[in-house]
């Protein structure tokens, strides 16, 4: 599986990112939700009056928001493929990656709330 290198391994490994964007967007309602909230974010990040290393702030914070989607993302389909049953084990990782993701959310609502204010 891990037969190409340079260049082409480059090419391929864009095309997967690009296609977990894609699985992201049609089948998480969350992660959709998330690129609305940087739609407005990202672009208010750059009208408002703050300090170069306040505005990279207000701009990487909704973005690791995304990432931490993502990464949520993973853990839930992961753990749904290895079963549907219930589990308690499945459930901790679940709510771990729902608990990431909260922090993530809490983190934006702290460092643009004390940037603005």
């Amino acid at each position: 599986m891990k037969g190409r290198s340079g260049f082409t391994r480059i090419i391929y490994a864009t095309r997967y990112s690009l296609a977990g964007l894609r699985a992201a967007f049609q089948g998480e309602a969350a992660f959709r939700q998330l690129l609305l909230l940087n739609a407005v974010l990202l672009p208010l990040a750059c009208l408002v009056d703050a300090t170069p290393s306040e505005r990279v702030l207000l701009i990487l914070v909704p973005m690791l928001a995304l990432i931490v989607e993502l990464l949520n993302s993973a853990i839930e389909s992961t753990v749904d493929r290895i079963s549907l049953s219930i589990h308690p084990l499945s459930k901790q990782a679940k709510d771990m990656g729902s608990a990431a993701q909260l922090i993530a959310l809490i983190l934006i609502a702290l460092t643009w709330g004390l940037i603005l204010l």
